[in-house]
């Protein structure tokens, strides 16, 4: 899973296997795409998934630079 940088106008856009699955404002929109997809995980946990790959900053942040 990629989770890409913020974008200009906040959010990130989340792909798994090239198919973006949607733009996540927060951990828990990234772990509700993940249930969609069949994978339950709770949100506190997402932030320290081995195999999420955070580009750009880390899951702190969501919206664009200020």
């Amino acid at each position: 899973m990629i989770v890409h940088p913020p974008s200009p106008t906040g959010g990130r856009r989340v792909r798994v296997d090239g198919e973006i699955l949607g733009l996540a404002h927060s951990v828990v929109d990234v772990a509700e795409f993940l249930r969609r997809a069949g994978l339950e995980i709770d949100p506190a946990e997402v932030a320290r998934a081995p195999w999420i790959d955070w580009r750009g900053v880390g899951p702190e942040r969501w919206g664009p630079e200020t």
